[in-house]
């Protein structure tokens, strides 16, 4: 069974997005910090991160950065953003693999989760 990490500061988002998916049979976790979403990927090595790119503290932006520079991981990263061109230029700069815009289209989401996870 493949496992994501949900990131995201916003918690009744993060339920979301954790009740769909594991409707769908992925197993899931749920990181709320990019420092905490850091400690899990170390420790719990996920197939695929769902990333907000706004969150308090730490961005998903310089979440990525750590995951890429400092763990050295290539995690394929999924970048969630309410933003539009210049968050997504910025995270095509920071190494993920993809992108998607809220609000969720949750087939339009499974799809490019499976196709990320192929």
């Amino acid at each position: 069974m493949k496992r994501i990490l949900i990131v995201d500061d916003i918690v009744d988002n993060s339920d979301l997005l954790q009740i769909f998916l594991e409707g769908e049979g992925y197993q899931t976790d749920v990181a709320n910090s990019g420092a905490i979403a850091l400690a899990k990927i170390v420790a719990e090595s996920p197939d695929l991160v769902l990333l907000d790119v706004m969150m308090p503290g730490m961005s998903g932006y310089e979440v990525v950065q750590q995951i890429r520079q400092n763990l050295k991981l290539s995690t394929p990263i999924m970048l969630v953003t309410g933003n539009d061109q210049p968050a997504l230029k910025e995270g095509i700069s920071v190494e993920t693999e993809d992108f998607i815009q809220k609000p969720i289209d949750f087939d339009h989401l499974l799809s490019r989760i499976q196709a990320l996870l192929s």
